[in-house]
C-alpha cells in the first residue's frame, strides 16, 4: 500500500491483491509495461486489466504451493519495480527499463496488434530449420 494503490483499500484482502494504475499516473508507464518488467525479474506477470471495473487492474494471486521465501522474493521484486517506476515521475528513473521490457526473455515484446489480426494457431518450424519429419 505504501507504493502501489489498492483498488479497494477499505476492504479485507484474502487470497489475492488487486491494484489499480492510479499510482502510475505521471510516470508514462502502463500496467502492461510493469507486467513485462516482472518477466525480467524472473516472475510470471500478474493478471492484467481484469477485472474490467478497475482501471489498469493488476490482480496478484500467489499459488498456495509457493514457499514463504519465494513470496518474500516476489514482494521484494515488486517493491523494487514499483520504486523504479515512481522514480520516473521526477525524471530520475529509467522509463526504458519498463517500455523495452522484457530484455532477458527468449522473446522480447511481441506485436500484439499483429498477433490479434493474424493469429498463428498452429506451431510451425522456423524457415530454414532442419526439422526431422
Amino acid at each position: 500500500e505504501d507504493l502501489m494503490s489498492p483498488a479497494f483499500p477499505e476492504g479485507p484482502c484474502m487470497h489475492e491483491a488487486l491494484f489499480d494504475d492510479e499510482w502510475l499516473k505521471g510516470t508514462d508507464i502502463t500496467t502492461l509495461d510493469f507486467a513485462k518488467a516482472m518477466i525480467d525479474e524472473g516472475f510470471h506477470p500478474m493478471t492484467m486489466y481484469f477485472p474490467l471495473v478497475v482501471h489498469g487492474a493488476m490482480l496478484i494471486e500467489p499459488t498456495e504451493t509457493e514457499s514463504k521465501a519465494e513470496l518474500d522474493r516476489f514482494i521484494e521484486a515488486m517493491r523494487l519495480l514499483a520504486g523504479a517506476a515512481l522514480e520516473t515521475k521526477n525524471g530520475a528513473g529509467d522509463v526504458e527499463r519498463f517500455k523495452g521490457a522484457p530484455f532477458h526473455a527468449p522473446l522480447r515484446r511481441l506485436d500484439e496488434t499483429r498477433a490479434a489480426r493474424s493469429p498463428r494457431l498452429r506451431w510451425a518450424a522456423p524457415e530454414g530449420s532442419n526439422r526431422a519429419g
